[in-house]
């Protein structure tokens, strides 16, 4: 199973939220190169950079810290929030994005969010299946839309993608565990997706139960920044699966 660590950033900064609630943001290093540095030192191969200000924005807004990153590191790159645009989509592969995340877009705009399938391929483009109570949520997770998770995600793979992260928003940043049996559901639903388990990690035991589960991999982000699962813990696991 591929680690991911996530970096959030508002204004320029690595911070977390609870929820998704952009009132709970914890500032924990003024600069994600730094961090992102920190994680590819301990083996680390991915990272899950989240544009925060771009989903409240709904454009593409810190893509100069992306493309930091992407010509600094070796880090393979998804990219997401605020992706509504083909010209927000140009402007995050130039900087470097090897995958982009769509989530409010595959709501709101699904014909905008198939040409990108359609032109990119279903390796590039990440469904972005965040919901609360099975239900999908958008717009940074402000809004709840009447969509049922599964289904969502069923209808997507009829239109080409392969890959999904669903975060259940009640775990997220909450460090009380993954939702195990989320995530089972969906696997049992949909045995060919590639599911990249988000939200609520809290140990490194998880992880193992994660990869027993058939996620394909897991995001990581408060748990590292509280020191609740170290990077040599992460580094050890992910080079002893090589």
């Amino acid at each position: 199973m591929r680690i991911i660590p996530a970096i959030d950033i508002i204004d320029g900064k690595c911070v977390r939220l609870s929820k998704g609630d952009y009132a709970t943001q914890k500032i924990y290093n003024e600069n994600p190169l730094e961090v992102a540095k920190q994680f590819q030192d301990h083996g680390i191969e991915y990272l899950h950079l989240v544009d925060l200000d771009g989903a409240k924005s709904s454009r593409i807004i810190n893509h100069k810290i992306l493309e930091q990153i992407a010509t600094k590191t070796n880090l393979k790159i998804d990219f997401g929030g605020g992706l509504k645009s083909d010209e927000d989509l140009r402007i995050a592969f130039e900087s470097g994005a090897i995958q982009v995340t769509g989530g409010s877009i595959a709501v709101k705009n699904s014909d905008v969010f198939e040409t990108w399938i359609k032109k990119y391929g279903a390796e590039k483009i990440i469904l972005g299946a965040d919901a609360n109570q099975e239900k999908i949520a958008i717009s940074g997770w402000l809004e709840e839309s009447n969509l049922e998770l599964i289904p969502f995600i069923k209808d997507y793979m009829e239109k080409g993608i392969s890959y999904v992260i669903c975060t259940d928003i009640a775990k997220d940043g909450m460090l009380e565990g993954p939702s195990f049996d989320l995530y089972k559901n969906i696997l049992l639903e949909t045995p060919t997706i590639k599911l990249i388990a988000s939200g609520g990690i809290s140990k490194f035991d998880e992880l193992p139960q994660l990869a027993a589960l058939g996620c394909e991999a897991t995001i990581i982000g408060k748990a590292i920044y509280e020191d609740r699962i170290s990077l040599k813990e992460l580094e050890r696991y992910v080079l002893g699966g090589k």
